[in-house]
């Protein structure tokens, strides 16, 4: 390539490797780094806000939980489309394309002034973060070595976490001083960041080195039925506590209808040799098949309890939004000096090993959530949110590896989207599952979060949402011990 080649068209990725060397692939690491933070950052904040977003707009739990759980679902059926997206159009144009997205819909979030403006914003940040967050395992098992990938994942993760960690705190202050709107322009300096570093590191190139081609269509018909299921799935949780049961028991067959059929048609997508918008020869590998099962009990909890802890800290425990950040960051800290160590263990031990040990601390941890009281210290929970967060320090920089590493290389891209898919369907689930039964067992104890005022029913009606996620936690344990290879 010549020199004025080189400036009238973006570098392919050979030639970014021969400008940076060996010390590339970790600049393409931290590019892609920065645009999943702010990704992640945008999913996790909000929750600081919602009691506060709801007073704004005289909302019901049931509809604010909608902040939340929308996002999720835009994010979830987007994370389908990567490995289309990365063929189609390399990974420079897909990755600018959707920060550019998630800028647009942080800033929309922030100046709407009804409902559902936020939603759609909320939208549009879920379908961007959907489609990065798949990127960098695809990267980190494709640009580095065996024996550096687990290095390079603890890294990332250690880069990642900071977003939730630091995040809430600087919501949780914002949210105080100038209301809610505030949080939703946090992503903003970190989307100009990624799309300046995209365009100096990001190769053009699909996954592997070949140049990126228009050649193939998307499985629309698999997308609408991944979009249909998840929607009937998560509106059928909700209706469980209407007033109308047989609208649950609806929606809830007809997400198991359109995820057979999304199954069937991607079934029938392979054997005519056509482009799957999920692979199903990955469920063939059986590391992948129990590693799926893991990511989607663990996205449950996580995402469950993302909604949860800070709704629990605020209308149980009464504490501002800006104890809520504090009390968190000191286990955000904890988790990202956890992940590097992990990451470096799992160059060396078995994953499922690893994998284990995070769940069955993540699964303490909500345990220990339920001897608080009104009275006890807030050292306690800053313990107990500790231990939970050296689980997760555990189980993030593992599952993928040991779900993907026995992958053929042509599918690395494919399984980096679909256990994103899985982990991302149980945490749309279980942020919906947690307000639900939150709601329920307010009422059977006679309370509402409508009651300004707390209560020792109240605790104990938490108390058993937490037991509730311990319980998914102890089951993945199960799940995880099939990681192990022959």
């Amino acid at each position: 390539m010549t020199d004025t080649a080189s400036t009238t068209a973006p570098p392919s990725l050979s030639h970014l490797q021969t400008r940076y060397g060996e010390r590339y692939r970790w600049y393409l690491l931290v590019s892609v780094m920065i645009g999943v933070m702010a990704s992640i950052m945008s999913s996790t904040i909000v929750n600081v806000a919602i009691p506060d977003m709801s007073r704004h707009f005289t909302l019901g739990q049931e509809r604010a939980q909608w902040v939340s759980s929308g996002f999720m679902v835009a994010m979830t059926v987007s994370m389908l489309t990567t490995p289309w997206l990365l063929a189609r159009y390399g990974y420079r144009r897909t990755y600018v394309g959707t920060m550019v997205l998630l800028l647009a819909g942080g800033i929309a979030g922030g100046v709407a002034n009804s409902f559902s403006l936020v939603l759609i914003a909320r939208v549009a940040e879920g379908l961007a973060a959907g489609v990065v967050q798949p990127i960098p395992a695809i990267i980190i098992l494709r640009a580095f070595a065996p024996h550096e990938q687990g290095r390079a994942s603890g890294l990332f993760g250690m880069g990642v976490v900071l977003a939730p960690a630091i995040g809430p705190s600087i919501g949780g202050v914002l949210v105080d001083l100038f209301g809610w709107r505030s949080i939703f322009f946090m992503v903003v300096p970190f989307c100009l960041a990624s799309i300046w570093l995209a365009y100096k590191f990001l190769p053009t190139t699909a996954p592997g080195g070949a140049a990126a081609e228009r050649t193939t269509g998307l499985d629309w018909r698999g997308l609408a039925l991944g979009t249909v299921g998840t929607l009937c799935l998560l509106n059928g949780l909700v209706e469980l506590r209407s007033d109308t049961p047989w609208q649950a028991v609806a929606l809830l067959a007809g997400a198991a209808a359109s995820f057979t059929g999304f199954v069937w048609w991607q079934r029938r997508q392979l054997a005519a040799g056509g482009t799957p918008l999920m692979n199903l020869a990955l469920f063939g590998y059986r590391p992948f098949a129990m590693g799926s099962i893991v990511a989607f009990i663990y996205g449950t909890a996580l995402f469950g309890s993302t909604y949860l802890l800070p709704v629990y800290m605020q209308v149980g425990l009464h504490l501002s939004a800006s104890h809520v950040g504090t009390i968190l960051l000191p286990a955000g800290i904890v988790l990202a000096l956890t992940i590097p160590v992990v990451g470096r263990l799992a160059d060396r031990q078995p994953t499922w090993l690893l994998v284990s040990i995070g769940l069955a601390l993540l699964a303490a941890s909500f345990a220990l959530m339920m001897v608080l009281r009104l009275d006890s210290a807030l050292w306690l929970l800053v313990a107990f949110a500790i231990v939970g967060r050296i689980g997760l320090g555990f189980i993030l920089p593992s599952l993928n590896l040991g779900a993907m590493r026995p992958l053929a290389p042509a599918l690395i891209p494919q399984g980096a989207s679909a256990i994103n898919f899985v982990r991302m369907l149980g945490g749309a689930a279980g942020v919906s599952l947690c307000a639900i039964v939150l709601e329920w067992r307010l009422a059977a104890h006679g309370d509402s979060l409508t009651n300004p005022l707390t209560s020792a029913a109240r605790l104990a009606a938490f108390d058993e949402v937490f037991a509730m996620l311990a319980a998914l936690c102890a089951l993945a344990i199960l799940a995880a011990w099939q990681l192990r290879q022959k």
